[in-house]
């Protein structure tokens, strides 16, 4: 008579398929999981972080009920499709922070974001956005802004940077460059570049005449709903 295979076993050959969340997919359930984000990436881009769920759905070719089983809410989605970008935007601080001339740095990092908005319309809102119970998105941002601060003091340090730049000018100046929405991609990341070059020769010490007091334009606020009254 066959051995049979003690409990220990069972329960060994049972827990084999078990895992992380994507290992325990099926393949065809892991499979419509990337057509999913890749829609989601894809209409966010063009569209912005507002486009509604059911498209999203339709440009999977997956139906509403089955995008919610992968993505329960919005904000999850959305965290989700972006955490790639949010990784990338860590690593342009990262490196600017390493920079030794820190001026080159504080520039480098407006370039880059700025041209990431203009190439992708949902970036820029999702970084912004507020997402309840997505601790580790708001940890990552919270780590930018932190990064930004850095690159701000220490800029102010060489000198070069107006020593009245405020962390609001950056929000100040990615609404300006998310204004360009609604041109073609060639034409918003041309348009991006030359406000950018404009915005920096500005931002520069030698620049330095009198401004306005500074908006109260917080980083995160931007995308909130407005207050009702």
């Amino acid at each position: 008579m066959p051995a049979q295979p003690s409990q220990k076993e069972e329960a060994d050959a049972a827990g084999s398929d078990r895992g992380p969340a994507t290992r325990e997919l099926r393949a065809d359930a892991r499979h419509n999981r990337e057509r999913i984000l890749r829609a989601a990436r894809d209409a966010y881009a063009a569209h912005g972080i507002d486009v509604p769920i059911s498209a999203i759905a339709r440009r999977a070719g997956v139906g509403v009920a089955t995008l919610y089983r992968r993505f329960p809410t919005r904000a999850s989605l959305v965290t989700e499709a972006f955490a790639e970008q949010m990784e990338l935007c860590l690593g342009v601080l990262d490196e600017a922070l390493e920079d030794p001339d820190p001026w080159r740095g504080f520039c480098s990092v407006i370039e880059r974001v700025c041209t990431m908005q203009a190439v992708d319309r949902g970036f820029t809102g999702a970084f912004l956005s507020q997402f309840p119970g997505s601790a580790d998105y708001d940890r990552e941002r919270a780590r930018a802004e932190e990064g930004i601060d850095q690159l701000v003091r220490r800029a102010k340090e060489t000198g070069k940077l107006r020593q009245d730049f405020d962390r609001s000018d950056i929000t100040l100046l990615l609404l300006a460059n998310g204004g360009l929405e609604g041109e073609s991609p060639e034409v918003s990341l041309a348009a991006s570049r030359r406000l950018v070059a404009y915005l920096l020769q500005s931002f520069r010490a030698d620049h330095a005449e009198p401004l306005p007091r500074p908006a109260p334009l917080e980083l995160r606020r931007i995308h909130e709903p407005p207050q009702q009254h």
